[in-house]
């Protein structure tokens, strides 16, 4: 068996290839496998350990397969789950199909049945929000919105009520909450609190209108925004994610899916 890691920093091939921006480790794998990837001229092979300074090269047939796989953008309705189907919900991608397709997709791309294969959501959406949901067979997009080093930027719409003794609890207002929410808890939920004994990163949080809050995180923790609302007395009664990194939710109508295009970024 190969030996991963010694004096010269060595890593696995597979493990490179995703640091170099080439693919996820799973293509290089795949790649690896069909002889596609070459180290120093010479042809890989599975779980071969590479020094930093090695020359990994992908031939032309790995680029090919690459080139022709998709990354949709889908404004997923309440109701639907983000992964695999669970508790009798649906998956958001039995959305992904030709009726759904949003007309105004200016990406050029048609659609093909082997688009729907294998696509994975890219981050993750509640049953109880609405707004822009990544599903994706490019493992480099994959790394770039939820891998662990991933910093791009999600924006949210949050309504709430102030509800210091939850939900149904007494003291519950409504309306006009941002004029009876203490500006020390807005000043913690930009900064201070802690989810499952881990501290939370540092959050943009400003109110939109007396309802509505504007959140934009760098981190996606399990119905974070619910659970940091939650801790300061408030209660989320509609989310909706308008923006990942760059990229909009914009006009896109409930339901509906486009592509991203080839000159959009995260």
């Amino acid at each position: 068996m190969a030996r991963v890691g010694n004096v010269r920093g060595e890593i696995r091939l597979n493990k490179r290839m995703a640091e170099l921006g080439l693919c996820s480790r799973r293509e290089a794998d795949e790649w690896i496998a069909r002889g596609w990837v070459l180290v120093n001229g010479q042809p890989a092979v599975m779980g071969q350990p590479v020094p930093p300074d090695a020359q990994v090269e992908v031939l032309p047939q790995a680029r090919h397969q690459q080139a022709g796989q998709v990354t949709i953008l889908l404004h997923k309705p309440v109701g639907y789950v983000s992964g695999l189907p669970e508790d009798g919900h649906e998956s958001a991608a039995v959305l992904i199909k030709p009726q759904s397709h949003w007309r105004d997709d200016r990406s050029g791309r048609r659609f093909e049945a082997v688009h729907t294969r294998g696509l994975a959501p890219a981050g993750r959406l509640d049953i109880d929000s609405t707004g822009l949901l990544v599903l994706t067979q490019d493992g480099r997009v994959a790394r770039t919105l939820i891998g662990e080093d991933s910093g791009v930027e999600k924006e949210y719409l949050v309504r709430v009520h102030w509800a210091p003794n939850g939900p149904k609890g007494a003291g519950v207002v409504t309306q006009d909450v941002q004029a009876v929410f203490p500006a020390e808890r807005l000043a913690l939920l930009r900064h201070g609190l802690s989810l499952d004994d881990q501290p939370l990163k540092p959050a943009q949080v400003d109110w939109q209108n007396p309802e509505q809050l504007r959140f934009v995180l760098r981190e996606g923790k399990k119905r974070q925004i619910r659970r940091m609302c939650e801790q300061v007395g408030l209660h989320v009664v509609g989310l909706k994610r308008i923006r990942i990194g760059r990229v909009m939710l914009g006009n896109l109508p409930v339901g509906q899916w486009r592509y991203l295009g080839g000159d959009e970024r995260f």
